[in-house]
C-alpha cells in the first residue's frame, strides 16, 4: 500500500511539473506581445488579446505546422514546435480571460 501511495504521490507531482498554465507557458512570449497580449508583436502583427480563443488555437497550430503566418512565420513555427494539445488551450484560455 505504501509503495502505491508514493507512486500515486510521484506521479501527481510529474503530472502538476509537465502541465504547466497558460500564464506560465505565456512568459515566453510577452516579450515581443506584452504582458497579456496587448501589443503587436515586433511592431508586425495582429494584436492577439483581441483573437477569441478559438483564433488563439487556430494560428497556434497554423504556427506549428507551417499553414499560418506572415513576417514571422518561421519564427513562431520555432515557438510552438514543442507545445502540446494541451500547452496550445492553456495559452489561448489565458489570453482569452
Amino acid at each position: 500500500m505504501r509503495k502505491v501511495v508514493l507512486s500515486l504521490v510521484c506521479l501527481l507531482a510529474f503530472a502538476s511539473v509537465v502541465s504547466a498554465d497558460g500564464a506560465t507557458l505565456y512568459k515566453k512570449c510577452a516579450g515581443c506581445h506584452g504582458a497579456k497580449g496587448e501589443k503587436p508583436a515586433l511592431g508586425k502583427s495582429k494584436v492577439i488579446n483581441k483573437f477569441s480563443k478559438n483564433d488563439i488555437v487556430t494560428a497556434l497550430h497554423g504556427y506549428k505546422d507551417g499553414s499560418y503566418g506572415g513576417a514571422s512565420k518561421g519564427m513562431m513555427k520555432g515557438q510552438v514546435a514543442k507545445l502540446s494539445e494541451n500547452d496550445i488551450v492553456e495559452i489561448a484560455e489565458f489570453i482569452g480571460q
